[in-house]
């Protein structure tokens, strides 16, 4: 049977795709189509070491996937050779635990459950009706960013507010990032040579959304993310944990309607809020060295939020044999990873600061042979995570 699967990544305006070959691993093809619904749309299409692009107007994802077609079509390899496309969908809720294939009845359960995710189901949704269009001959199936949290115990999951509220309307925390967390989890134990089960870890996904999560024995326990992603750590534009007084007072006080502070926590806060128009760590930095006070406390209360958590997760763990960083952030700022373990120096952590500065795509340590916890840097690869579901389910 072939194994050659097709990723898709569909935001509010953008879709990252990869063609797969699940047996080998190998990307044979990557993309991403931009400035959906833009004048200026384009797409970036590689493959074979080559790049390629084209730039047109993309009115909507259904074009956009067009778009696709034929940059495969044009630049190869054969979109055919697909034998299935995997598509992200970031909110499950409690009905959705598992890699799922694709029908109508499953298309509006995923409809039903846009007000969880307004931000990130509906591109979904939009672009896997864009992909049926396109690729009408193979299955499409649903991967999960809550999956991986199907397995919290009632004492992280639930929330102390009234239970008939929580039941009728399905509040409870979900977590995601999931499949990023499940697959580092895993590459962090198969990288030491040790055995899931006898692991205790907590693994940092630090990009522009952040999440952490405590892991025991490769079942995830806690993770910081809650009923929707704006719960937890400090992250590019959203704001992380606010006392929910907060709704209210800036609806008495700045006369803000639910929507407007909805807008602010999550497109006007974070780092860009704190950082006067910054998310973007590398600019944050810049601006540190220029004497930018903003900048600094940005920084400052980013750290003091995710040492917060590593604290609370070890207690929740009992004890800890690995701690893991993830992700854009997690994976390429070594400042911050040096501030955070700088942090945590009172429980015996040590830092390699020769080992931290190196850059690199590999899993690979980075605290000090005598530290007396193992801090690893592991690249994250949601959609390898991704196909391999995919696959295994059209098996």
């Amino acid at each position: 049977m072939p194994t050659q699967i097709l990723v898709l990544n569909c935001g509010s305006s953008s879709v990252k795709y990869q063609m797969i070959d699940v047996d080998s691993e190998k990307v044979l093809a990557s993309g991403l189509v931009e400035k959906i619904g833009l004048e200026d749309g384009n797409i970036t299409h590689k493959t074979h070491g080559d790049q390629y692009r084209i730039d047109e107007t993309i009115a909507n994802h259904t074009e956009a996937l067009a778009l696709v077609t034929r940059a495969f079509h044009t630049w190869g390899p054969a979109l055919e050779e697909s034998v299935a496309v995997g598509h992200r969908i970031v909110h499950g809720g409690d009905k959705y635990r598992q890699p799922t294939l694709i029908t109508a009845e499953v298309l509006q359960g995923l409809t039903d459950l846009s007000d969880l995710a307004p931000l990130h189901n509906p591109p979904a949704i939009a672009g896997i009706k864009a992909a049926q269009q396109v690729l009408a001959s193979v299955p499409h199936v649903a991967i999960f960013d809550t999956a991986f949290f199907g397995t919290l115990p009632e004492e992280s999951y639930l929330y102390a507010i009234n239970r008939e509220v929580c039941e009728q309307y399905g509040i409870r925390k979900y977590g995601f990032h999931g499949t990023s967390h499940d697959y580092v989890s895993k590459q962090a134990a198969e990288f030491l040579g040790v055995d899931l089960a006898s692991v205790n870890q907590i693994v940092c996904h630090l990009g522009n959304g952040a999440s952490i999560s405590a892991v025991k024995g490769g079942i995830a326990v806690d993770t910081s993310m809650g009923m929707t992603p704006l719960e937890g750590l400090v992250m590019g534009t959203r704001s992380g944990d606010i006392d929910p007084g907060l709704f209210s007072y800036l609806e008495r006080e700045a006369g803000m309607g639910a929507q407007e502070v909805d807008t602010l926590l999550n497109k006007q806060s974070g780092m860009w809020g704190l950082a006067d128009g910054s998310s973007d760590h590398r600019d944050i930095w810049d601006k540190i060295e220029a004497g930018d006070v903003h900048a600094s406390q940005a920084i400052a209360v980013y750290v003091h939020r995710l040492v917060s958590y590593i604290g609370a997760y070890a207690a929740v763990l009992g004890h800890l044999d690995l701690l893991v960083f993830t992700a854009g952030v997690g994976e390429n700022d070594f400042r911050l990873r040096e501030r955070v373990l700088d942090r945590l120096g009172g429980f015996g952590v040590r830092l390699d600061p020769q080992r931290n500065a190196v850059r690199s795509s590999e899993p690979r340590i980075i605290s000090a042979d005598d530290s007396t916890l193992r801090v690893l840097v592991v690249p994250t690869n949601e959609e390898l995570s991704m196909a391999r579901q995919t696959y295994q389910l059209i098996r």
